[in-house]
């Protein structure tokens, strides 16, 4: 029991550092993915069991792909400004068409050259 508390908690944690990252408050995330605002914070808490059509759901509203909730964040780690700029390229990527990702890619391995 206590390992489940723990993924909720972990995935909680993560959403809170996404919605941070963002500016938005739990009132804002709420509205955006349909949902209270308390709802918002029970989940970040751990204390509510989110189905996975709801996370889908608050990803959507944090503008991130869904498997972005699962990179957990512990007390230990922070992600750097890198590490965000890169997920946030990523994130635009998987919305471009194969042409567009293809141009980033040699433009990219142009800048790195």
């Amino acid at each position: 029991m206590n390992e489940d508390r723990e993924v909720l908690k972990l995935v909680g944690a993560r959403i809170r550092a996404l919605r941070k990252e963002r500016g938005y408050s739990q009132e804002s995330l709420g509205e955006k993915g349909g949902f209270h605002f308390s709802y918002i914070g029970q989940i970040e808490r751990g204390e509510k069991n989110v189905s996975l059509v709801n996370l889908a759901k608050i990803a959507e509203s944090l503008d991130v792909n869904l498997i972005q909730l699962f990179a957990y964040v512990d007390e230990e780690y922070q992600f750097t400004e890198s590490e965000i700029i890169i997920q946030e390229i990523v994130a635009m990527l998987r919305e471009a068409n194969p042409d567009s990702i293809h141009l980033a890619k040699n433009v990219i391995r142009e800048i790195l050259k």
